[in-house]
């Protein structure tokens, strides 16, 4: 693979939930752990010490981070 590639294994969401809602307690970065667990499940090939770099975003944050 060429220096500066991306490559995609597969995708993994996290569930959707509402302001103050079930997921309130949970921290991004605790559910971006359990994202990642479930990616190298889905393609067990992948080598996780392969990995460089994981991309993450958050969009519309209402707990700790956005405070």
């Amino acid at each position: 693979m060429e220096a500066g590639a991306a490559l995609f294994a597969a995708a993994v969401r996290t569930p959707m939930g509402r302001a103050a809602g079930q997921l309130a307690s949970i921290r991004p970065d605790d559910l971006a752990a359990d994202v990642i667990k479930a990616l190298l499940h889905r393609v067990p090939a992948l080598d996780p010490a392969r990995v460089d770099e994981v991309v993450w975003g958050a969009a519309n944050q209402a707990g700790e981070d956005n405070r």
